[in-house]
């Protein structure tokens, strides 16, 4: 039975895919053309045969062996071909935890990695975690209920644990969130997680800028948006702060702007996984009003300071399960 139930928006908006598909004239045109084509048609059709296999392959472990395989392959995969990443992730450790000996961060490392490889194989056995309340304790679910009650919400997620969980808890709640994202650019992984995201109950919406337009009206009725605050954008950090100087260029400015236009809630939800294991916490905070004020910008820039003290904590408490760690400061 659900803890509580909102009215559902009517329609879904699939994951989104701008690439053209090269037609056979491609395989008859001129180098760049051919490239496309075998890239499309054979290499990356082979990759997506894989990742569909062991999608569904994966589905007949239980999810303690399905997590634990993945812990091993992240742990095989990071060190022979994620080199460049590795040494961002050394780096920024050098840099938030100075005091930590070295042999303790390598540890943090690859804990991190044995994360990341468990996020990959557990999309096979996510909605089963999410709906084993064994399996993921829920904290702070009365503040989402009690939010969305009153108004519209943002959710502010943190790419912590397993966050594809979130999704799962808050709809169990009877509360539906938009999701706008920025699929995986494998076809099959694109497939595979806006499969899971609307298996969740999830109204996806278009990733990007072009997402704006339709959070903002869904907040406008009432609704329940979700939007994640920590992100790597090309490579490169920008939320949380982590004691750089702030800016607006990210989603805490957006979520800013967004609550302001529409006087909603802002819930920060994350998940911790429990002990280098497929058992998980689930987190809800407290909901966050802004204060009075107008949009200019020195206000967005007072709200996004206000946000990113709630998150950035978090965020430094959990460096071993943040998937950000390995992008740069």
């Amino acid at each position: 039975m659900k803890e509580n139930s909102t009215n559902r928006p009517a329609t879904k908006t699939a994951a989104h895919d701008s690439r053209a598909t090269p037609g056979l004239k491609a395989l008859w045109g001129g180098r760049t053309e051919r490239k496309a084509f075998l890239q499309y048609w054979v290499i990356d059709a082979f990759q997506n045969g894989v990742d569909l296999t062991l999608f569904y392959g994966m589905k007949l472990l239980t999810a303690d062996m399905c997590s634990a395989l993945g812990a091993r392959l992240g742990l095989f995969a990071m060190p022979r071909w994620h080199k460049g990443a590795i040494k961002k992730a050394r780096s920024n450790l050098a840099r938030l935890l100075p005091d930590m000996p070295e042999g303790e961060r390598e540890a943090l490392i690859m804990r991190n990695w044995a994360n990341q490889g468990r996020l990959m194989t557990e999309f096979s056995v996510v909605m089963r975690m999410a709906a084993d309340r064994r399996r993921v304790e829920r904290i702070g679910t009365q503040h989402l209920i009690d939010a969305a009650g009153r108004g519209p919400v943002i959710l502010v997620g943190l790419h912590l644990g397993n966050w594809e969980l979130i999704t799962s808890i808050v709809t169990s709640l009877g509360i539906i969130p938009g999701i706008s994202y920025e699929p995986p650019r494998g076809r099959a992984r694109r497939w595979i997680a806006g499969r899971v995201r609307l298996q969740a109950g999830s109204d996806l919406l278009p990733p990007g800028r072009s997402g704006a337009r339709p959070m903002l009206k869904r907040l406008r009725d009432g609704g329940v948006v979700s939007i994640f605050c920590d992100e790597g954008f090309k490579g490169k950090i920008r939320g949380p702060f982590l004691g750089r100087t702030p800016h607006l260029d990210g989603n805490l400015a957006l979520v800013a702007r967004l609550a302001r236009h529409t006087h909603a809630s802002i819930c920060p939800v994350y998940t911790i996984r429990s002990n280098d294991s497929a058992r998980f916490q689930f987190h809800a905070l407290p909901p966050i009003k802004l204060p009075g004020g107008n949009a200019s910008d020195a206000q967005i820039i007072a709200d996004v300071l206000l946000l990113n003290s709630v998150i950035e904590p978090i965020v430094r408490a959990h460096l071993d399960q943040w998937y950000f760690l390995d992008n740069a400061l």
